[in-house]
C-alpha cells in the first residue's frame, strides 16, 4: 500500500562514482555486493512486523500487528486512553478474512467489544472485555469483511464472499448479523445482483446506509457505484438510490458526516477528488490535481476523517508525495497540518484525536496520532524499533525518465550506501530494478528494510512506478489498459537504461526482480527485451491463459482491461506469456513459490522453472510450506531475501560478506 515521497529528481547526468561515506578514508574499499551491512535477513525479520488497519473507539485506540516471528499471525492491540498498549485477541486466533483473497476490513469495535473475523476457520468472533472470543457465524464456505456495527438494530452489516456451492463462483452480498448470533449465524441478506460490494456505512441516525457495488470485469480503481437506500425499523432496505459512480467512475471511501451529508471520492475529474451530497446534490469540496483516493486492493481503507468541529481531516498524493491537510466546512482550500512524513494511509478519528499509518525515507512504518487539543505527533506503535545510523540509509530519490511514446514515467532511485565502505575506482555498482505489484498500486518511500538491506551492500535498486501505477492520476493509470506486459516492461527497461546513461550503475550487471505482477513484468522483461542479466520472481505469473481461467473471483476478470476479454484475445494472451517464449530468454532467473497460493498458483512458477531447466539456463526454484500469496512467516522472509542475494553473488561474480546457506542452482557452470 503505499505511496512515494521524492526528495531530488535525476534530470542531468550524474557523474560522482564515490558511492559511501563522506570521509572516504575511513573506508574499506570493497567491490560493491561484498559490502557488510548491519541490516541483516535476520535483523529485518526479527525487529519488523506489519502495522495497519486503526480504529478509535473512544478514548481507546486499535490496529493490527502482523507479526512474523508468531507465523505471520496478525493481532489486534489496544492503547487504552492510560497509554497502555495490550493484545486484544488471544493466541490461536488471527485476524485475517479471505474476502476478496486480499482481505482488510477484518474488524470492528463499538464500545469497547469487537468483532473479528479468524483466519483458520473464518468465522466472525464476539469479543468482549473479560471474556473469550465467541463464534458468531458458522464454520464452512463463509467468508465476512468490512463490518459497520448498527447499534440501533443490534447487529453487524458486512459483506459476505459465499462459497457453498461447488463449482460456482462465489456470491457476495451486504449481510446483517446479530450481535449476539449463538455461532451459526449466516446472516440475512440485505443487498444482492452486483458482482462485489464494499463499505456499508450507516447514517449518523441509522435511517440511511451507503455503500459501493462493482461488476465484472470492472475493479474497484475502474468503476463502482455509490448507493444509498433507507434503512426500516425490521433492519430491511428500502428502494437503493444511486449517488454517484459509472463503469467509468471510479468512488472510493463513503462516509457520513454528523450533519447527515454524505461524503465520498469520486474520479470523475480524471483525479480522486473529495465530494458531497447532501438534498440529492453532489458537489465538489476542493477541485485539484491532485489523488484522495487509493486502489481498493482491501477492504477498510481510508485516506479522510471528520475532525470534533466537523472539518475534513485528510491526507492527498501530488507530484509523488502525500501531505495532511485540513478542510474547515464551507471551505475550498485545504490548510496544511505539518507533519514529518510522507507516506500516510488509514485515517481514521475520533474523541482519542486523529490516527493514521505514516512513514518516510528515514522513518519506518507506524502508527500515529494527533491529540484533539494542539501538540506534538505522538508515535504509538513503529513497525521497526531498530536504530540505525542515518548514514547508512539510502534515501530515494524521485526518477523522472523518457519512455516510449515521448512520454515521462516516474520511479524512486536508492544509490549504493555503506559509511564503512567505498568501491573500487572506476566500478558502477550492480542495479535492482524493482517492478511492483498490482500492477494497480505504487512504490511507496517509506523506510524499507529490504531495501536497505540491498543499498547498504553496494546495490543500486530503482523502484519503478511503471505506467498504470497509482499517484499521478486516472490517465497515467490506464496507459496500462490493453498493454499490460508492455508499458510497464518498457519503463523498467528505460529506467535502468536511464541510469546507465547517467553512468550510475554497471550495464553488465542489471537485475530485474517483483513479487506477484510485479513477478509477471520481471519474466516478461527477461523474456520480450535483452536487457537484464538476472531477474528474480516472486509468485509471479509466467502463464497468462492459466490467470484467466484459474483464479479467484476478485481478480477472475481483471485481465480483460490489461490484456483483453479471454478466450477472444487468447492470441494476444499467448504472446505476452513468458511460458510461450523461453526460447528468447537467456538470462538466470530464481524463483519464490508459496504452495498454498490461490491467486498465483504454483503451477505458474512449476512450468517456468521446467521451461528453463530444458533450455539449460541457470534456474532456483525456492518453495515455502504454508505460504499463501505473499511470505509471512519470518524463516521464509528471512530465507528468500538470503537465497536471493546468494543467486545474484553466483550470477555476477562476487563474495558475500556473510556466510548464507546455499541455493541449488541448476545448469550453473563455474
Amino acid at each position: 500500500m503505499r505511496h512515494l515521497c521524492l526528495c531530488c529528481a535525476v534530470t542531468s547526468i550524474w557523474t560522482d562514482t564515490s558511492y559511501g561515506p563522506t570521509d572516504v578514508s575511513e573506508a574499506q574499499i570493497a567491490p560493491f555486493g561484498e559490502w557488510g551491512s548491519p541490516i541483516t535477513a535476520e535483523l529485518i525479520v526479527s525487529e519488523t512486523i506489519g502495522l495497519g488497519s486503526p480504529a478509535v473507539d473512544g478514548q481507546d485506540i486499535y490496529w493490527l500487528e502482523m507479526r512474523p516471528a508468531e507465523g505471520g499471525r496478525n493481532v489486534l492491540v489496544r492503547r487504552g486512553a492510560g497509554g497502555i498498549t495490550e493484545d486484544i485477541t488471544p493466541a490461536g486466533f488471527n485476524v485475517r478474512t479471505r474476502v476478496h483473497e486480499y482481505g482488510g476490513g477484518a474488524y470492528a469495535v463499538h464500545d469497547g467489544s469487537v468483532y473479528f473475523s479468524n483466519f483458520s476457520d473464518q468465522r466472525v468472533y464476539r469479543h468482549r472485555p473479560g471474556a473469550e472470543p465467541q463464534p458468531m457465524t458458522p464454520a464452512g464456505d463463509l467468508c465476512y469483511a468490512d463490518a459497520v456495527v448498527d447499534i440501533h438494530r443490534r447487529r453487524l452489516v458486512c459483506v459476505r464472499e459465499d462459497h457453498r456451492v461447488p463449482g460456482a463462483e462465489p456470491r457476495n452480498t451486504l449481510v446483517g448479523l446479530a450481535l449476539d448470533a449463538p455461532g451459526d449465524d449466516a446472516g440475512d441478506v440485505l443487498a444482492s445482483g452486483d458482482d462485489f460490494y464494499a463499505s456499508p456505512r450507516l447514517s449518523p441516525d441509522g435511517r440511511l446506509l451507503a455503500w459501493l457495488s462493482w461488476r465484472h470485469p470492472n475493479m474497484p480503481w475502474d468503476g463502482t457505484r455509490l448507493w444509498v437506500a433507507p434503512v426500516g425499523e425490521d433492519g430491511a432496505l428500502g428502494e437503493p438510490l444511486r449517488v454517484a459512480g459509472s463503469d467509468d467512475e471510479s468512488v472510493f471511501e463513503p462516509q457520513w458526516a454528523a450533519d447527515g451529508a454524505l461524503h465520498f471520492v469520486s474520479d470523475r475529474t480524471g483525479w480522486w477528488n473529495l465530494y458531497r451530497w447532501y438534498d440529492r446534490r453532489v458537489e465538489a469540496l476542493c477541485p485539484m490535481d491532485a489523488e484522495f483516493g487509493l486502489p481498493q486492493w482491501v477492504f477498510g481503507m481510508s485516506t479522510y476523517a471528520f475532525g470534533q468541529a466537523g472539518e475534513i481531516l485528510c491526507a492527498y498524493t501530488q507530484d509523488g508525495r502525500w501531505h495532511l491537510a485540513s478542510l474547515a466546512p464551507g471551505q475550498a482550500r485545504l490548510t496544511p497540518i505539518d507533519v514529518p512524513y510522507a507516506a500516510i494511509q488509514d485515517v481514521v478519528a475520533g474523541p482519542a484525536g486523529l490516527v493514521f499509518t505514516a512513514g518516510s525515507p528515514e522513518l519506518s512504518t507506524a502508527i500515529v496520532r494527533l491529540p484533539p487539543d494542539p501538540g506534538p505527533v505522538q508515535v504509538l506503535r513503529r513497525s521497526s524499533e531498530t536504530a540505525l545510523d542515518g548514514r547508512l540509509l539510502s534515501s530515494p530519490e524521485l526518477m523522472e525518465f523518457p519512455t516510449e511514446g515521448g512520454r515521462t514515467a516516474h520511479a524512486l532511485f536508492y544509490a549504493p550506501r555503506n559509511p564503512g565502505y567505498r568501491a573500487r575506482p572506476g566500478e558502477r555498482p550492480p542495479l535492482l530494478v524493482q517492478s511492483h505489484g498490482g500492477p494497480t498500486a505504487a512504490a511507496s518511500s517509506t523506510l524499507n528494510l529490504s531495501i536497505q538491506f540491498w543499498t547498504s551492500r553496494g546495490f543500486a535498486v530503482v523502484d519503478v512506478n511503471y505506467g498504470g501505477s497509482t499517484g499521478y492520476g486516472r490517465a497515467y493509470r490506464e496507459r496500462l489498459n490493453g498493454r499490460w506486459g508492455i508499458v510497464d516492461v518498457d519503463d523498467c527497461v528505460n529506467a535502468a537504461r536511464h541510469l546507465v546513461r547517467q553512468g550510475r550503475v554497471d550495464t553488465d550487471r542489471l537485475a530485474i526482480r517483483g513479487s506477484s505482477a510485479g513477478g509477471y513484468t520481471t519474466l516478461a522483461a527477461l523474456s520480450f527485451r535483452e536487457v537484464f542479466k538476472a531477474g528474480a520472481s516472486r509468485y509471479g505469473i509466467s502463464e497468462l491463459e492459466s490467470l484467466a481461467a484459474d483464479t479467484h473471483k476478485f481478480e477472475s476478470r481483471y485481465l480483460d482491461r490489461l490484456i483483453g476479454p479471454y478466450p477472444k484475445d487468447r492470441e494476444t494472451y499467448r504472446a505476452r506469456s513468458p511460458i510461450h517464449h523461453v526460447d528468447r530468454l537467456s538470462a538466470p532467473v530464481i524463483f519464490f513459490q508459496g504452495l498454498e497460493d490461490r491467486v498465483v498458483p504454483p503451477s505458474q512458477a512449476e512450468k517456468m522453472v521446467k521451461a528453463l531447466r530444458g533450455k539449460g539456463l541457470p534456474v532456483a526454484y525456492v518453495t515455502f510450506e504454508g505460504e499463501q500469496h505473499g511470505f509471512r512467516q519470518a524463516a521464509n522472509i528471512k530465507r528468500a531475501l538470503e537465497a536471493e542475494l546468494y543467486f545474484y553473488s553466483r550470477i555476477f561474480g562476487f563474495e558475500p560478506s556473510e556466510d548464507l546457506e546455499p541455493v541449488p542452482i541448476e545448469n550453473l557452470r563455474q
